[in-house]
């Protein structure tokens, strides 16, 4: 198993802090640091920064949205970051949602066509060979990097949770990245990779399946609880998340939290979140770190090959409470 962490749930970090806390990471023996992009620090600046400041950790992007660039400037910042930090990308890239999609001034529209469409050109540009690609949904025109890179390989996995995207990230990509789904959760989509993987001729073993379970350690298990409930709510009420809530068998509880955030807002949605949701999904509120590495088993047993493992802050200094989570995590 290959743990790896994320410095970008329920805080701000600052950048100078993150790129301390890689170090750190990398020092107790983690697999990567991910980064995502939403209205947030950017992934591949933050991370340059910290692959000119670490060796080995993987430095990966969990994950970046196809709206915010073109296919061809993706591959040109993935082949950058990859000479950069040799070979240490793992890009994980996303459709997102039509709001994220409107921010760019794009459409969301044939999700499946499109990220396959952007993988594909992100690949070819890497590779520094010409490229002239026509698809449905993107073209390039005739295209070639300036140089030659050194790593022609690109990493790219997907985000999925239904069943058509994990399909096509078992056909056509390295790995898949999972938020916010509990174990049976976890061994379906694992079981439509795998399919999808078959289904192309390629080895299931092969691909990565990294899953995101967060954390808090706190000596107080209600602070735990309420700072994670906090999370819960945000993707209760999120496109595709709250659907895949429901999908698990939280249709009752959703409900709730849809109706109090009608009627009273975040924070009467936040108090309806129970403890049954908060513990049937990838929230582990513990009061040590082996508490967690007993809890988190299920995750392991469903197919993960990597946990990425966010603790969730709960105090004013997300960076020294980071520091704290690392220093004590089992590896």
């Amino acid at each position: 198993m290959i743990w790896d962490v994320e410095f970008d749930s329920g805080a701000f970090y600052p950048a100078q802090g993150a790129i301390e806390l890689a170090e750190i990471a990398e020092d107790r023996g983690f697999g990567a640091v991910w980064k995502g992009e939403s209205n947030s620090t950017d992934p591949i600046v933050l991370l340059s920064a910290m692959a000119a400041r670490t060796k080995r950790i993987q430095l990966g992007t969990a994950i970046y949205h196809i709206f915010g660039r073109s296919p061809v400037t993706m591959g040109i910042q993935a082949s950058t970051f990859n000479d950069l930090s040799d070979g240490r990308l793992l890009l994980g890239l996303g459709v997102a949602n039509k709001n994220i999609a409107g921010w760019h001034n794009q459409q969301f529209q044939r999700p499946l066509r499109a990220i396959r469409e952007y993988a594909e050109i992100v690949r070819e540009v890497a590779t520094g060979e010409a490229v002239d690609y026509k698809g449905e949904m993107y073209s390039t025109g005739k295209f070639k990097l300036s140089w030659r890179p050194k790593n022609k390989d690109v990493k790219i996995l997907f985000a999925g949770l239904g069943e058509q995207m994990t399909h096509l990230a078992g056909r056509t990509s390295d790995g898949i990245v999972v938020n916010l789904a509990n174990p049976a959760k976890v061994k379906e989509i694992v079981a439509n990779v795998t399919e999808g993987a078959k289904q192309a001729g390629r080895d299931p073993s092969k691909i990565e399946y990294v899953v995101k379970v967060r954390v808090v350690v706190n000596k107080d298990r209600d602070v735990a609880k309420n700072k994670l409930k906090q999370v819960l709510t945000f993707y209760n009420l999120a496109d595709h998340y709250k659907d895949m809530v429901v999908d698990m068998g939280y249709a009752e509880e959703n409900r709730t939290i849809q109706e109090a955030y009608r009627s009273g807002g975040f924070k009467a949605a936040q108090a309806a979140v129970s403890d049954k949701l908060l513990e049937g999904l990838p929230t582990i509120a513990a009061t040590s770190v082996e508490e967690v590495h007993d809890r988190i088993q299920p995750w392991v047993e469903a197919g993960a090959t990597r946990l990425l493992i966010p603790t969730v802050p709960v105090t004013d200094d997300p960076v020294a409470e980071t520091k704290d989570f690392l220093r004590l995590w089992r590896l």
